[in-house]
């Protein structure tokens, strides 16, 4: 052990040979030093992940509109006078729901669609008369093999081209409609900001939107009678708008009556159907010319 003091080598003892330091305080904080040289780091307590942050917000938005939906149902009129500002997200949900659900359901059965229209026309008098029962025969013969082969694949109809495209078509509607209908409420003295306004329009459109929402079910399983609902869901529209004026009360006497206030939204309900229809149309008639130009269809048939 060298001494701390001179630097002499001692081999052992208590104390330096040559200038008498005592040793064996440098032996205990070599030991001391060695030690603390050695020792082991402390591991950080494991520390369970937490979830995604935005994984458990989207958990609590889904749960809060299950419930508001489903009270939207049960008690709509109550669920709507109730659904203030806090309801914004609840109501703009709603109202996409109701965006989409229209070209899906179109997208999922306009092969359904398609047979309905061919067979409307056959019972009609003045084509019905000219045809024998077997062109009726061969018609639902086609109209089984229509069902049962993938045309979309065929004629390369584009889900997310269709479906995206008139979803926001609609969904920019929906938005005219709901614009208007917040100007002719102002105009009629009903003092009220536009979130809470949207919040019981879109609570008010719960049930038209579980009505598409019925029929596209039913247009995913192939039963025919998803249109009816489509048709219902659409024009439930009508009804949505004056009970959404009524629900609120007027302050002052001087403003657009209601009535007046709900035939004006009427027009731009119509206005925005209209070009909803011909932009449904026009893609109508693009399918059609595909099956048209379709060489593997026409091999099919």
């Amino acid at each position: 052990m060298n001494c701390s003091n001179c630097g002499h080598f001692n081999e052992g003892g208590k104390f330096c040979v040559k200038c008498g330091h005592k040793l064996q305080e440098e032996a205990a904080v070599s030991q001391a030093a060695a030690a603390s040289e050695y020792q082991p780091q402390p591991q950080p307590a494991y520390a369970p992940q937490q979830p995604n942050q935005r994984v458990r917000q989207a958990k609590k938005v889904s749960k809060s509109f299950f419930s508001y939906f489903a009270e939207g149902i049960k008690n709509p009129t109550a669920t709507a006078q109730a659904a203030g500002e806090s309801q914004f997200v609840n109501a703009l949900i709603t109202v996409i729901l109701y965006a989409l659900s229209i070209p899906i359901m179109l997208y999922v059965g306009w092969k359904l669609l398609l047979i309905q229209f061919v067979r409307s026309m056959f019972k009609l008098p003045i084509i019905s008369e000219e045809l024998a029962p077997s062109d009726m025969e061969d018609f639902n013969t086609g109209a089984d093999l229509i069902k049962a082969t993938d045309i979309n694949s065929i004629i390369h109809f584009n889900f997310t081209d269709f479906v995206f495209k008139q979803g926001i078509f609609i969904f920019i509607g929906l938005a005219i409609i709901i614009g208007a209908t917040y100007v002719v409420a102002k105009f009629g003295k009903v003092d009220v900001s536009f979130k809470e306004f949207f919040s019981r329009f879109g609570t008010f459109l719960i049930i038209p939107t579980a009505l598409l929402l019925i029929g596209l079910v039913l247009a995913f399983l192939h039963v025919e009678y998803f249109s009816y609902f489509m048709n219902f869901g659409l024009l439930s529209i009508f009804l949505v708008v004056p009970f959404t004026i009524a629900s609120f009360k007027q302050s002052g006497t001087s403003g657009i009556d209601r009535i007046y206030s709900t035939l004006i939204v009427y027009v731009v309900i119509t206005i925005v159907l209209t070009f909803i229809a011909n932009g449904l149309g026009e893609e109508a008639k693009t399918i059609i010319t595909r099956m048209g130009n379709s060489s593997e269809l026409n091999d099919l048939f």
